[in-house]
C-alpha cells in the first residue's frame, strides 16, 4: 500500500490529501493487522475454496477495501480497468488510464483473490441483498441511474455503512463518496 500511497501522492496529491485522514481511519477501523492482511495476500484462495469456507471472511473484505482506498485520485475511465489495476478505457475512455465503475470493484476484489465478474450486471449476481441499513466494508452497493434502463448500471464498493469508493464518471477521479444517493438500488454482499 505503501507504493500505491506515494504514486497517489505525486501523481495526484490533492485528491490523496483530502482523503488520506479519511482513509486511513476507515482501514484501521476494520481492525485488519498489517500481519494478518499480508499472510492472506500471499496465500490469496480461489473463488470456490471461499464458496466451499463460506465466503470471504473480514480478512478478504479488508483487503478489498485497501485495495480500493489506494485507488484515489485514478482518473475514470469509461471501459478501464479489471483485475490487474487500471488501464486505457474503450469509447470515450480510450485515452484514459483508470478505472470505470465496475472494473475498480473487480480490481478490489481480485486483490483479495475473489472474482466478481468484470461489469455491473455480472457483480449484480455474485452474492446476497443486504438492507440498506446493514451495509459494512466489502460490500457492493449498486446504482440505477439511467430509468430507460432496467437494472443496475453502476456499482461502488462501501468502506462503511455510509461511504463508497466510487469511479463516478468521466472526468473525475476515484474518490469517496456518500451511499446514500439518488438511483441507489440496493447492496450485495459476498
Amino acid at each position: 500500500m505503501a507504493n500505491a500511497q506515494t504514486t497517489q501522492r505525486s501523481a495526484h496529491h490533492d485528491t490523496y490529501a483530502r482523503h488520506a485522514t479519511q482513509a486511513q481511519a476507515i482501514v484501521s477501523t476494520l481492525g485488519a493487522h498489517n500481519k494478518t492482511v499480508n499472510v492472506v495476500m500471499t496465500t490469496l484462495c480461489s473463488s470456490q475454496a471461499l464458496r466451499a469456507q463460506g465466503g470471504p471472511t473480514s480478512s478478504h473484505r479488508a483487503i478489498a477495501v485497501r485495495a480500493a482506498l489506494a485507488m484515489l485520485g485514478i482518473p475514470y475511465s469509461w471501459g478501464g480497468g479489471g483485475p490487474t489495476g487500471p488501464t486505457y478505457g474503450i469509447g470515450r475512455g480510450a485515452r484514459t488510464r483508470g478505472f470505470d465503475c465496475s472494473g475498480l470493484t473487480e480490481y478490489a476484489w481480485s486483490q483479495a483473490g475473489v472474482r466478481i465478474g468484470t461489469t455491473t450486471y455480472e457483480q449484480w449476481r455474485v452474492g446476497s441483498p443486504v438492507p440498506k441499513g446493514k451495509i459494512s466494508p466489502g460490500d457492493l452497493v449498486f446504482y440505477e441511474t439511467d430509468p430507460a434502463r432496467s437494472g443496475p448500471d453502476h456499482v461502488g464498493l462501501a468502506i462503511s455503512a455510509t461511504h463508497m469508493v466510487n469511479a463516478p464518471h468521466t472526468g473525475a477521479v476515484v474518490r469517496i463518496d456518500p451511499i446514500n444517493r439518488t438511483g441507489y438500488l440496493a447492496a450485495i454482499r459476498l
